[in-house]
């Protein structure tokens, strides 16, 4: 049977689901009930989530939940957290109550300048097209004039317009590179849009426009975030060899790629569980951080770490483009929860709140990994999620976290086990 179809996005939510059931699958009936089973009740809203994206068939859901106690600038907060990956959402709860008890977070946003690109191509005598450029640039602006009038009066807009000489890097090959302030919008609908009509005002019959679109990568729309202690305050025993331990760990990761990018994707496992949250794009935020990791030429560490004069420092810096205002943030009911949650925060707020939530993710990877190590804690949740899909009662999921307490957890021993249990009952 060809699986090829014609038309799909014109048929009904049933319809497509009748199609791709018969199509792919030997049971239609089991996974038309699996699809509907997370159907939402309340038929509002089911059809917004309709509306977000096309072809939809049904819901995919993700656990929304809560780290409190976080300290950031002697403020309290409860930050939400939307991810799949066990351990997470505990690990910032724990290290958010261990920094409460040390003057917790401090942050602050160091600048939030975004970036858009019209891209073109250009064979002619270059000081006859920076002439051009000089006369035109104001030109350029005031084609824009329109698109950036409501974004103005919330104090931002278009910053500058250059032209840039990438003949270097590829022939023919110039760029209009645009910086913007998008105040407490994400602002890409805007900043595309403002490119376009920069594009249509620049081109003439020598200048072959290739594409005009925002960056992801914002190097200049960066935060900062750190904690401080005394060193002997950092651990119950042998602190100082246990700090120092923690910032060779670091310095490892700006040493070797491989070990910066699984140190960064922890960073991550915080930053983006929020940014998912409040709606915004984790992918332009991961596309951003990681590119900004390797803005040396070789990948590091988002993080770093310093004992000077008794004192444990950890910090981080990293480019964070969000918004509080538009998109999946006013359409998604549980976005905006979160986002009142937090107290409706600015965009720089918000990217401060991440920040640490980023920060605080590495503190407790690094902290389990030169201590007790890392898996202690992931097994932990394993051997329940084994347990789960076992379909142990109460008694024996007790049963089975107490007598793998001081054992090794594989999927193997967990099914002998409980397998042993109910033959013993």
């Amino acid at each position: 049977m060809s699986k090829a179809v014609s038309g799909f996005s014109k048929l009904s939510k049933s319809e497509k689901i009748d199609w791709l059931s018969a199509t792919f699958f030997k049971n239609s009936d089991k996974i038309k009930k699996v699809l509907q089973q997370y159907w939402n009740s309340n038929e509002v809203l089911q059809n917004l989530h309709d509306d977000f994206i096309e072809n939809t068939i049904s819901n995919f859901y993700m656990p929304f939940a809560i780290a409190p106690n976080f300290v950031i600038n002697g403020k309290v907060y409860a930050i939400p957290m939307v991810i799949e990956e066990s351990s997470v959402v505990a690990a910032a709860s724990l290290v958010a109550k261990f920094w409460g008890t040390r003057g917790g977070f401090k942050a602050n946003v160091i600048s939030t300048t975004k970036i858009g690109q019209v891209h073109f191509m250009y064979k002619g005598d270059k000081h006859e097209l920076q002439n051009y450029f000089s006369l035109k640039k104001e030109q350029l602006f005031k084609a824009t004039e329109d698109i950036t009038k409501n974004m103005r009066k919330r104090g931002g807009g278009i910053l500058d317009i250059e032209l840039r000489d990438k003949t270097g890097d590829l022939a023919n090959y110039y760029q209009l590179h645009v910086t913007f302030e998008t105040a407490d919008s994400m602002g890409a609908n805007f900043i595309n849009s403002c490119l376009e009509a920069i594009a249509n005002e620049f081109k003439r019959s020598d200048i072959q426009i290739v594409m005009s679109i925002l960056s992801n990568y914002v190097p200049e729309c960066l935060v900062y975030a750190e904690v401080s202690c005394k060193v002997e305050d950092l651990y119950a025993e042998n602190s100082k060899i246990l700090t120092e331990k923690f910032v060779q760990a670091i310095q490892i990761a700006n040493a070797e790629p491989h070990r910066a990018v699984t140190h960064n994707k922890g960073i991550m496992n915080g930053v983006d569980a929020v940014v998912l949250a409040t709606g915004n794009d984790f992918r332009a935020v991961e596309a951003g951080a990681h590119a900004y990791a390797a803005k040396t030429g070789t990948y590091k560490s988002l993080t770093n770490a310093t004992i000077e004069n008794g004192i444990f420092k950890f910090w981080i810096e990293m480019p964070l483009a969000l918004g509080t205002v538009g998109g999946l943030t006013k359409l998604h009911p549980l976005s905006k929860l979160a986002l009142e949650l937090l107290g409706n925060p600015s965009a720089k707020e918000l990217m401060e709140i991440i920040a640490v939530a980023g920060l605080a993710q590495n503190f407790a990877a690094l902290r389990a990994l030169t201590t007790t190590g890392i898996q202690k804690g992931h097994m932990k949740m394993h051997l329940t999620n084994i347990i789960k899909q076992l379909g142990a009662s109460k008694d024996e999921k007790a049963f089975l976290i107490d007598y793998f307490e001081h054992k090794t957890v594989t999927h193997n021993a967990v099914v002998e086990a409980y397998q042993k249990l109910a033959k013993d009952k």
